[in-house]
């Protein structure tokens, strides 16, 4: 696996599932394990950004579901009360290492929109130069094609586009990309690198996992996203955040998917 040491401006998406125990409720001592290794990564000089899911699974539990909502309005307003509690824990958590967060909420229309994308691109470099850490989500609660179809997984990959990220990591609750489903197959084998995106790595993608919304086939089309614009992409498993240094200096964790190059 082609080293990732030295990289300074990452994105980091980490899936519902890392960030809740299987009861639904936040798994707050993984939360404060990310939140260490982010604030530690950017005391060594990197610029992180943190794309996170989870703002339905927290808000369905606060308002006392006892499983995901089904309809589009509950899963809105789900969104809605869900963001207010994420982003207090992460405000907790990263305060206590003297990092300074801030949320950017938006659409994928923003991104279509030459204008506000610039906007967009501006606030993300003020925010990088003043030392803070975005925390990125879709506007769940007025934009639904990603509330309902995935799990910020390509808004991750065109996040680090926009911003010319130098690698995108994407935290899961598996170690990676299988030949097969391992949940079913006990003979599915870790594919550790992937150099091409092709439609044989479509097709062995797995399905969606028990609380998040994308599978691993919405995770093959983000890294075709990042990879297609220059940019390194590392999925792996999210139940140890240590395992990210681990990562950036070139040890072989998770599934690298290699960046195409003379695009």
């Amino acid at each position: 696996m082609a080293k990732a040491e030295g990289k300074k401006r990452i994105v980091v998406k980490v899936g519902t599932s890392t960030l809740t125990h299987k009861t639904g409720k936040t798994n707050i001592a993984r939360m404060a394990k990310l939140a260490s290794v982010l604030s530690d990564l950017k005391n060594e000089g990197h610029e992180i950004v943190l794309v996170s899911s989870g703002a339905i699974a927290v808000g369905s539990v606060k308002l006392g579901f006892a499983r995901r909502p089904e309809t589009t309005p509950e899963l809105q307003a789900s969104a809605a009360i869900g963001q207010c509690e994420l982003m207090f824990l992460y405000d907790k958590l990263f305060s206590e290492y003297g990092i300074t967060v801030s949320q950017l909420l938006f659409t994928a229309d923003t991104l279509a929109n030459p204008i506000e994308k610039k906007h967009l691109l501006d606030t993300f470099n003020q925010l990088l130069n003043y030392d803070a850490l975005p925390i990125v989500n879709e506007n769940d609660s007025v934009y639904v094609e990603e509330l309902l179809n995935g799990d910020n997984d390509c808004l991750s990959a065109n996040v680090a586009k926009l911003i010319d990220a130098d690698l995108l990591i994407m935290l899961t609750d598996t170690d990676g990309l299988y030949s097969d489903n391992p949940n079913t197959n006990p003979d599915a084998e870790l594919i550790s690198r992937v150099s091409e995106i092709t439609d044989e790595i479509y097709e062995i993608a797995g399905d969606a996992g028990e609380k998040g919304t994308g599978g691993f086939t919405t995770k093959v089309k983000a890294a075709d996203i990042a990879t297609g614009a220059g940019i390194p992409v590392i999925v792996m498993n999210g139940e140890k955040p240590t395992a990210i240094y681990k990562a950036l200096q070139g040890d072989s964790v998770g599934t690298y998917f290699c960046a195409r190059r003379n695009n």
